[in-house]
């Protein structure tokens, strides 16, 4: 894609899968019409539903929501799209699903979705490569634009480290060694540490003396908010790609403590890296230093809204481009 192709001519009808998701707002160009239905399991990965209504769309746009799939569903869908000749654009946010504990089914959707799109999106260079160096594929690189705003008003309490424990999130094995090392990195950096829990999820066993530790319910409709109270938050998966988390802070101005695994510092040059990933697992006096170390700084200023706002207009004006292309490949 290059400045002198079209823009997305008005009233492409654009499948997304999800239908509605922050990111899946954040980058659809306004003057495209999506299409529904508003389901949390997209009807649109169903090879059935998909051949009956393949006339209805000119482009299906695939983000997630397929991860619970079984490989051999995920092939039977991909040889649908190809049957259809619906044009598929897939942006590849993991290229290792947190929520699963090994990579081998991921890989398997990756492997059947790359071979069927028409065009590959993802949201960092280091990201673009590894899909290139793994799937041939080359991937157009679109920044993961804002999906929240500060709360006027709202502060930040010097030195209170966040850490979110979620339901069915296999990337974090340990939750117990987590908490100690970031608890650790909080009071030697003069702060505490404060533990959100998704429903469900139990404290892990931490001892800590005083008022260093303390656990609050995430809320989910008010999460960038809480995420806005904190000096640092601890992103603590061991395996992963990107994280939206990581755009709120960049959004809210909270500094973030970054796992080595994936392409967090692609995404945000501004973060402060410990050791955890796959292989090694988690390194606990790395967290423990780089908790520290976040502490020691400055919470970062809050991201400019005009340059928010000029970013998400550019990757707005890539998709229109890749739709508007791929349209009139079809047509062609």
């Amino acid at each position: 894609m290059n400045a002198a192709e079209p823009p997305a001519a008005p009233g492409i009808r654009v499948g997304t899968v999800p239908y509605v998701d922050p990111y899946v707002d954040a980058v659809l160009p306004e003057d495209v019409v999506r299409v529904g239905p508003v389901q949390r399991a997209s009807p649109w990965l169903d090879p059935a539903y998909l051949a009956a209504n393949a006339g209805g769309v000119d482009v299906v746009h695939l983000h997630s929501g397929y991860g619970h799939l079984p490989e051999d569903e995920v092939v039977s869908w991909a040889e649908t799209v190809r049957r259809t000749g619906v044009p598929l654009v897939l942006t590849v946010h993991q290229l290792r699903d947190p929520q699963q504990a090994t990579p081998r089914r991921h890989d398997a959707h990756l492997r059947a979705l790359l071979a069927t799109a028409e065009v590959v999106l993802t949201l960092t260079p280091g990201a673009a490569d590894e899909i290139a160096e793994r799937f041939g594929r080359t991937a157009i690189v679109a920044a993961h634009p804002s999906i929240a705003e500060p709360v006027p008003g709202l502060g930040a309490e010097r030195g209170l480290v966040g850490l979110a424990l979620r339901a069915q999130r296999a990337a974090v094995p340990d939750p117990a060694g987590l908490v100690r090392a970031a608890l650790s990195g909080a009071v030697n950096g003069g702060g505490r540490l404060r533990v959100f829990l998704d429903d469900g999820v139990e404290a892990p066993p931490v001892f800590a003396a005083g008022d260093s530790l303390e656990y609050l319910p995430r809320k989910a409709d008010s999460w960038a908010a809480q995420l806005q109270e904190l000096h640092a938050v601890v992103l603590p998966e061991s395996w992963g790609t990107h994280s939206p988390e990581l755009e709120v802070c960049r959004d809210v101005g909270t500094r973030v403590v970054a796992p080595s695994c994936g392409w967090f510092a692609d995404q945000w040059s501004d973060v402060v890296t410990y050791g955890n990933d796959e292989e090694r697992g988690l390194d606990p006096v790395s967290l423990d230093g780089a908790v520290a170390a976040a502490l020691t700084r400055p919470a970062p200023r809050p991201a400019d809204r005009g340059w928010r706002a000029e970013q998400k207009a550019a990757v707005r004006a890539v998709h229109a481009q890749v739709y508007a292309q791929v349209v009139a490949d079809r047509a062609g």
